[in-house]
């Protein structure tokens, strides 16, 4: 039998940041993944931004956590060699309403402590992006791109460096409060059974299930789970633009974006389909006649994209805890002070910005357990 102080589950991109920050805090940590590497869901299928923290919630966890976690990341990235470029994101408008809605999301971001974007006319954007059609725009010089599998790489290593373990292809399977540790079962290739202290849920997608699976928390602590799976288009050519372009956010999503990444190559996405069973076997085929529909949407703002020039990429799948039409939900963070139930955090619908914010939700997540030595149910 392991023995731990620390049991996280899941190792995307969140739950290596929190692994990394628990081992640094002088903590013994055994990190749980049902695949056979890590970061294989939601964080390797994703637009690899990192973003500024324009459009939460004044006082929301999404907007202090990637204002705060987007600092914390590129100062990370700069001192561990983790690539990235600050290549910026230009936010444009197509129509009087769009205009207006530019207003609100600036305002937003300002409230949310971004303060480094500016409002730009047509010919001012079309000067930085030649190609770029659009009424106005706004400039967000602190956006940028990152490679995430150097990044969880670097934070898998920094965790390892502090002693911590992983135990691939280990799925949880249950967990039981023996009145001062968790007995948690599982199952894969090589069974283990785990007795931790503290259990910390970072399993993402799998979130809802593992929170039913530890024995005693209650059922209406656990928020359900809505499946938005979004879909990526690459460009089978060299890319006109240098920097990113959004539309105005739709239900659900950002809109058909452009993005670039560290080679240079362009691709859009994703549009946002929601699952009717979040429950069902997860599926990132994309079909290629979506690429019609992607189409029409990047022709608003780059109108001479070439005909046939998309080609089918990726798909990915995001944990929300809204539904279609819904506003959208903040982050849950929660820890014994919001359930009741001992030694245990669980982190439901980390979407984006979950990368930007990692470290910063890494550290949350450290504040709500006792420091290294105190009692374990305090």
């Amino acid at each position: 039998m392991e023995q731990t102080d620390c049991l996280v589950i899941g190792a995307g991109v969140v739950g290596l940041a929190v692994a990394r920050t628990l081992a640094r805090s002088g903590r013994d940590v055994v990190i749980l993944e049902a695949a056979d590497a890590i970061g294989t869901g939601a964080s390797s299928r994703n637009s690899e931004v990192i973003h500024a923290g324009l459009y939460y919630a004044t006082g929301s966890l999404k907007a202090s956590l990637c204002v705060s976690g987007r600092s914390l990341l590129y100062e990370y990235c700069d001192t561990h060699g983790v690539m990235i470029q600050r290549c910026g994101k230009l936010i444009v408008a197509m129509n009087d309403t769009d205009v207006a809605y530019l207003d609100t999301i600036a305002a937003r971001a300002l409230a949310c402590g971004v303060t480094s974007l500016q409002h730009l006319t047509r010919a001012e954007a079309r000067a930085m992006e030649p190609e770029l059609e659009c009424t106005a725009a706004l400039w967000s010089p602190e956006t940028g791109i990152i490679d995430s599998h150097g990044l969880m790489s670097a934070y898998l290593a920094d965790a390892e460096a502090r002693g911590a373990m992983v135990a691939l292809r280990t799925s949880f399977s249950a967990a039981r409060w023996t009145g001062n540790a968790w007995l948690v079962s599982t199952h894969g290739d090589d069974p283990i059974t785990v007795c931790a202290r503290w259990l910390v849920n970072c399993a993402g997608l799998d979130a809802q299930r593992v929170a039913h699976g530890v024995d005693g928390f209650p059922a209406a602590a656990i928020p359900p789970l809505h499946v938005a799976k979004g879909h990526y288009f690459s460009l089978a050519a060299p890319s006109p633009f240098s920097r990113l372009v959004y539309p105005t956010p739709t239900d659900g999503g950002l809109g058909i974006h452009l993005t670039i990444d560290l080679a240079g190559q362009a691709r859009f996405g994703p549009d946002v389909e929601w699952l009717a069973d979040a429950a069902a076997p997860f599926n990132y085929a994309v079909d290629a006649a979506r690429g019609a529909s992607f189409a029409r949407e990047i022709r608003r703002y780059w109108p001479a994209l070439p005909d046939g020039a998309l080609q089918p990429a990726y798909a990915g799948l995001r944990a929300k805890l809204s539904g279609p039409g819904q506003p959208a939900a903040d982050f849950r963070i929660d820890g014994p002070a919001a359930h009741g139930v001992p030694n245990v955090v669980h982190c439901f619908g980390i979407e984006s910005p979950g990368l930007t914010a990692s470290l910063a939700i890494a550290e949350h997540v450290l504040s709500l357990l006792p420091q290294a030595g105190a009692s374990s149910t305090a």
